[in-house]
């Protein structure tokens, strides 16, 4: 078996939470190499466009901050139009040769729109106002749609799904970084 040409990165789980006029990303703190953990509290969460919109990142993180630094430039040429925004990145990712070998998924969320933007060009918009990646992501999505229904608000929500995939996923950890618009 060869060797990778990289290391084995692994491992973030970053959600989405939209309930009651609040939308909540929240991201866990882990960088794994392998079975090592290299960073317990990485800050995988940021706020862009004055603070109006979150976004959090799954993958190689030099990758994720290329893709956010574009998003911002989307977010500056189409204000207060998000959706427009992330498509028009997903187009770029997509056909721009340099983008297109970027290695990172994004979650980015506004008070009322969530999307899932990859480099396959998909802006996915969820259904039921919860959207999550990375290796804990599943986890995640799960727990937070089977509290959806309760009493708890967005970011309890958050972090208690958070919390669920902390206790499955051995690539997340509960040193959170919670963000809501």
């Amino acid at each position: 078996m060869s060797q990778p040409a990289f290391p084995d990165w692994h491992g973030t789980t970053i959600l989405a939470v939209r309930k009651d006029g609040a939308t909540v990303v929240a991201g866990d703190g882990q960088v794994s190499m392998g079975q090592t953990v290299v960073k317990g509290n990485a800050r995988k969460v940021r706020r862009l466009a004055g603070g109006r919109v979150v976004a959090g990142f799954a993958g190689a993180t030099a990758d994720a901050f290329t893709l956010i630094e574009r998003l911002e430039a989307k977010l500056e040429q189409y204000p207060e139009q998000l959706a427009r925004a992330c498509v028009d990145l997903a187009k770029d990712w997509r056909t721009d040769r340099y983008l297109r070998r970027l290695e990172a998924m994004l979650i980015v969320a506004s008070k009322d729109e969530i999307y899932t933007v990859t480099g396959a060009g998909d802006v996915l918009e969820p259904e039921k106002g919860v959207a999550a990646i990375g290796s804990g992501g599943n986890y995640a999505l799960a727990a937070a749609r089977a509290l959806l229904d309760g009493d708890l608000d967005a970011e309890a929500i958050a972090r208690k799904a958070m919390s669920i995939a902390a206790d499955i996923c051995v690539y997340t950890n509960r040193e959170l970084v919670v963000e809501t618009v």
